[in-house]
């Protein structure tokens, strides 16, 4: 299951939050394409580590095949590592352009992680959000981004709007 809430920001947080100085856990560079945009959504996903401590001991380059169900706040998500390869059969059986993003994790406070994506930085449709994943409903429901220095920074909670998933994007950038 997977429980996250979601917020459209303005910048990385260190960059307009001058008095917090979120712990950068790592950055990484990603592509992602939809094979169906319905339910479930099947989505594949390139994803290269090019920033990180020592500690975090995951390989550079992963190849996700992820199926996610219905849902806004929460839904069931299936994630498979598949070969290079076969990711390569699989983009070009979508045959559009993969949607880009660079995204950075943050450590906060109170033990959650803050992640911040930009999406489709060359593209006039680049935006920015930000989500954090929690271990229950109820948790992410009581969570308060003023509580770890975020009030100003996560105040456009998208989270149960329509529209706002990254395969409602695809669909409206890339399947037109």
């Amino acid at each position: 299951m997977e429980i996250e809430r979601k917020w459209m920001v303005n910048g990385w947080p260190e960059e307009v939050l001058e008095e917090l100085s979120p712990a950068l856990l790592y950055t990484e560079v990603q592509e992602q394409g939809y094979l169906h945009a319905s339910v479930p959504i099947v989505r594949i996903r390139r994803e290269e580590r090019v920033e990180s401590p020592a500690c975090c001991a995951l390989p550079s380059v992963q190849y996700v095949l992820c199926f996610k169900s219905a849902g806004l706040l929460a839904r069931e998500e299936i994630e498979l590592e598949i070969p290079e390869d076969k990711y390569l059969e699989l983009k070009d059986m979508i045959g559009k352009p993969l949607v880009e993003k660079i995204r950075r994790a943050y450590a906060l406070p109170d033990g959650k992680i803050l992640e911040v994506n930009l999406v489709d930085r060359q593209l006039p449709s680049r935006f920015m959000y930000a989500e954090v994943e929690y271990d229950s409903i109820e948790s992410a429901n009581s969570w308060d981004p003023v509580s770890v220095g975020l009030g100003d920074y996560l105040k456009n909670d998208v989270t149960g709007l329509p529209g706002q998933s990254m395969s409602a994007y695809w669909l409206q950038t890339r399947m037109k």
